[in-house]
């Protein structure tokens, strides 16, 4: 073994080799060098086998990486060699380091920080209940919400291998109810998280389509209702396939490009029913949070371990690492209960929770069952809000039929219903009734009450928007208070209640849709005075 001396050991290696004639193939036998000290010199032992050679430091790529790690003069002085060693031409090896300097300079400039997978292999299912219980430490949540908040933290690291990435949306009534809280610890949990409060849609595409990263938006009901071009962007990186449309300067034209937006994202926000569209609100996953009771107590987020966070991020990535093949064939039951939406919505969760065996995979769809039902009380739309209320008068009047007027004045007497102030401040008029059950393709016709021709409705006309549209849409008529029974109607098993006599109006062989949004009432008062008896007012413009 060849050893040298120095006092000035920051000098450098390449120095003292180049002293010696070795450097730029001058002494083409391996050598294997060490620097050793003087006694009375600090200099420090340094084994240049162990700083270039590829058969002492494991591999490939550990040398390119050292050679990456040398200066300019360094690693031109040493790249001729290196290469005949590792049977590569010069030109290649320059690529390789460039490449991995490249690589450290964008990792330097990220907006967070690359995790590394532990080195352990974890149990999913403590894993999931780690992540729940220190969700619970901070924020106020039912068992459900935290489980749920659990199974998003992780799909962000699955993101790669799901077609669907739901929206985390959460919502809370009022200021002080621990919204922001959330955002920041889901955050600290997600895959690669970005803060983007009132960012641009452009800035937050051209981010999703370099760096695919957790997108974390705050205070989004200040700005987010009037910024279209930001809806279209949250919404189409709902699936795998989203993507939106831009032109890019070329020289002096402008060519089209896509540009994928396909991410999870997060909006923590006040009253976001009335800021999101419902488009945005059917791609999430809502939280409704609410405030914290005096009797209530929850660990100050700001006073919360770094490590605690990072250590829970570094086991999720290795999760992912080993599960995500799992993950993308699994094939998950999903509740029945649940609309085609919400069962798009639930699909990677499941399937990440029923890599934690039964038990979360219980734990899963009960959050999902009680969220949807929970979700879909707040973002009923006003045309089936409009059924709802529709299918409760023909059943608390017990009629088959019913004139438009009547219709409208019968909705309007509900003081819980908006109806009664549909039009600025008064009452629903007949064009704007008219206009919401058009899409459901009802229409008025003449029909006749108490001996008159009037334009009106009869029950049949709404049974498919029922079954449809209505969760629940269980409609039944007393045959003595009809003039007609529909011919598909069917008797139902007697009873010993006073409505023994009712038929099912539905035709045999439709069921109801199974998780439709409703907002259908079962305990509003019966209206009086309205029927097939009742006078109808002259002065009211049917159609």
């Amino acid at each position: 073994m060849k050893t040298w001396e120095t006092d000035e050991p920051t000098q450098g290696l390449c120095a003292l080799l180049d002293k010696e004639g070795i450097m730029q193939n001058q002494h083409p036998e391996v050598i294997t060098t060490t620097i050793t000290p003087k006694p009375e010199s600090a200099a420090t032992v340094i084994n240049l086998d162990e700083a270039i050679d590829p058969q002492h430091d494991g591999g490939d790529d550990a040398t390119i990486k050292r050679l990456a790690a040398l200066s300019s003069l360094e690693y031109d002085r040493a790249r001729t060699a290196k290469a005949k060693e590792l049977g590569v031409r010069p030109a290649t090896l320059d690529a390789e380091v460039k490449a991995l300097r490249s690589n450290e300079r964008e990792a330097d400039r990220l907006p967070f920080a690359e995790i590394e997978p532990h080195p352990d292999p974890i149990d999913p299912a403590q894993l999931l209940d780690e992540v729940s219980a220190t969700i619970r430490q901070f924020i106020v949540l039912d068992a459900e919400q935290a489980d749920a908040a659990a199974l998003w933290c992780a799909l962000t690291w699955f993101i790669d291998v799901v077609d669907v990435a739901p929206l985390a949306i959460i919502n809370a009534p009022e200021k002080s109810c621990g919204k922001t809280q959330l955002l920041t610890v889901l955050g600290r949990m997600s895959y690669r998280p970005l803060p983007a409060s009132n960012a641009s849609a452009s800035a937050l595409f051209r981010a999703v389509e370099l760096w695919k990263p957790t997108i974390l938006i705050d205070e989004a009901d200040t700005f987010f209702r009037d910024n279209t071009e930001l809806h279209g962007m949250v919404n189409a990186g709902y699936l795998r396939d989203g993507f939106v449309l831009r032109s890019e300067a070329v020289g002096d034209s402008f060519e089209p490009r896509m540009f994928s937006v396909f991410s999870a994202k997060a909006l923590a926000g006040i009253k976001l029913e009335k800021h999101l569209p419902d488009a945005t609100m059917s791609r999430g996953i809502v939280f409704n949070l609410r405030r914290k009771l005096s009797g209530e107590s929850v660990s100050r987020l700001r006073h919360a371990d770094p490590d605690l966070f990072t250590g829970i991020a570094s086991k999720l990535a290795r999760f992912a690492e080993d599960y995500s093949q799992r993950v993308r064939q699994a094939r998950p039951a999903l509740p029945d209960k649940l609309s085609d939406r919400e069962q798009d919505n639930w699909d990677g969760m499941l399937a990440i929770a029923l890599c934690a065996g039964d038990e979360w995979l219980t734990k899963a769809t009960a959050a999902a069952l009680k969220l949807s039902e929970s979700s879909n009380e707040k973002t009923v739309s006003a045309g089936n809000e409009l059924l709802s209320d529709i299918q409760n008068i023909f059943e608390t009047k017990r009629i088959d039929k019913i004139s438009t007027a009547d219709l409208i004045t019968a909705l309007c007497d509900d003081e819980e219903a908006p109806w009664s102030t549909y039009n600025r401040g008064k009452p629903i008029v007949p064009r704007q009734f008219k206009k919401q059950l058009e899409p459901y393709q009802i229409e008025s016709k003449k029909i006749m009450v108490a001996f008159r021709e009037v334009r009106g409705f009869r029950i049949e006309q709404f049974t498919d928007a029922f079954m449809r549209y209505l969760a629940i849409p269980i409609l039944s008529v007393y045959p003595s208070e009809m003039q007609t029974i529909p011919a598909t109607a069917r008797p139902t098993a007697p009873t010993d209640s006073p409505t023994e006599d009712r038929c099912d109006i539905y035709p045999s062989g439709l069921q109801p849709r199974n998780g439709a949004a409703s907002d259908r009432k079962t305990d509003k008062m019966v209206f009086l005075g309205i029927g097939e008896n009742s006078p109808i007012n002259d002065d009211v413009e049917y159609f």
